[in-house]
Formats: structure tokens, sequence, C-alpha cells
């Protein structure tokens, strides 16, 4: 088995070896993974975080020994930034801007070691914050198929980076999330950090979002906004009209 790691800022995961492919999802950097197949200008991968499958180019990252892949997948939760930051490339001067939750897993002070490159960070590491105020950081970021970043997020790479940076690892997918945690029976016991899941006319989860009370929730549609919400679902006060239907509502701690 093969292994590699992102060294740039954040590169698209896509679904099949093509630059026209949609975008599943994004690598940050700092993530590795498993290599599975190559095909001429493309990797295909697994990522270590949640173990979702994609295509890269093979010239977007780094390769990677198994000592190293297994101690950073063995690892604690990843040191992760709470704001964008830089990462200056030594010895070339370059810049990197780094998303929220980039892994920092091999920082040794302020240096980040990827195999022989260095990079030095400069930004601050905060203290975990209250959920919401996590989760509001991210008001009016648009929506974007696969994103992880404030630059562009989907509902469910809403969630995910938003626990990531509470400790707490979601997978990567609003279905795959709803089998995490514990039920909560009825809305009006839901509080602050629950996460609610909302299904399409066949019966699929599609959508999740972050209550922040049992009347009001924080999600990733057209762009991370707060909504009323209730037994029926989320209602939009901009559209006058319910717009997702809930299913079901989770406890992860």
């Amino acid at each position: 088995m093969e292994y590699g790691i992102c060294n740039l800022a954040v590169i698209p995961l896509r679904a099949e070896p093509s630059d026209k492919s949609e975008q599943v999802s994004q690598v940050l950097f700092g993530e590795a993974f498993e290599i599975a197949e190559w095909k001429d200008r493309w990797v295909k991968i697994k990522t270590a975080y949640d173990d979702y499958e994609g295509w890269i180019g093979r010239l977007q990252f780094a390769m990677l020994g198994h000592i190293a892949y297994k101690t950073l997948k063995q690892s604690p939760a990843p040191i992760t930034y709470r704001a964008v930051t830089q990462a200056w490339k030594k010895p070339d001067n370059s810049v990197l801007y780094l998303p929220v939750s980039s892994s920092l897993v091999f920082l040794k002070g302020t240096t980040c070691h990827i195999n022989n490159e260095k990079f030095e960070i400069i930004g601050e590491i905060g203290e975990t914050e209250p959920i919401d105020i996590t989760a509001k950081s991210f008001l009016n970021t648009a929506y974007l198929w696969g994103g992880r970043t404030h630059y562009g997020i989907d509902c469910s790479g809403f969630t995910q980076t938003v626990f990531r940076l509470q400790g707490i690892q979601l997978k990567r997918d609003a279905y795959m999330q709803a089998t995490q945690g514990r039920t909560i029976d009825f809305i009006s016991e839901a509080k602050l950090g629950d996460l609610a899941f909302f299904d399409n006319e066949e019966g699929r989860i599609t959508h999740v979002g972050i209550m922040l009370n049992n009347g009001l929730i924080i999600h990733a549609s057209g762009r991370v906004k707060i909504d009323n919400v209730d037994s029926q679902g989320i209602f939009s006060e901009e559209q006058k009209r319910y717009t997702h239907k809930l299913r079901i509502i989770k406890r992860l701690f």
C-alpha cells in the first residue's frame, strides 16, 4: 500500500479521474490518505480522516511513508487552526493560505514538517470555543458542493468541520453522519449542538444542520445561515415556506 499527504492548502477530491468531474469533497493541508490506484494524471485515494474515496491530481500531493501514515492515522484529534492562517514555505518563501481545520500533526514549535518540506506556520491555535461560536464563524459562506472551507462549503462539510474543531469526528456525508450519536425523540428536547437531519421525497437523508436551540438551526443551504425549525422542518423566512422536511435529531455529546 502507498500513502500520500496534502502539501497544498486545499485540493479537490473528484468523483472520477477528470477535471470536469464533480467535486465530492476536498483534502486540506496536512491530511493524509491511502493510494488505491494510479491512472494517467490521477490518483484514487481514501482519506485517513473520514475514509472518503475519490480522485486527485497526481501532482497535487507528496508521498508519505507507512510509518508516518500509521502515526498520523492513530494519533488523537489533529491540531487544527480555527481561522484562516498562513504557512510560509521554506526555502522558496512562497506562502499558502491555510483554511480552518487544516491538519498540523507534524507540527514542531511553529514549523510543520511534511517529508523534506518545511512550513513556518503564522497564526495562533485558540482554545476550543462554544460550538455556536464556531458555527457562526461560517455565516454567509457560500454553498459549494464538496466544500469544506470558509470559501465554500456544503451542508455536511459544514457540520463535519465545526465538530472537528470541537474534537469530535464526523463522517463526510449527511446520511453517514445520521448513523452516529443517539436519537432525540422530540424537537422540544433538542439543545445546542444536536444534529438535525432532513430527507427528500424518496426518504433519503440529504441535508443536515446544527441546532442552536429547539427553534433555530444553522445550516448550509445557498449559504450558511440561521433559520427557524420545528417538527415539520426548516422554515425559510426568505422564501416564506418550508424548505427541508425533518427526519431525525441526533446527539453526539
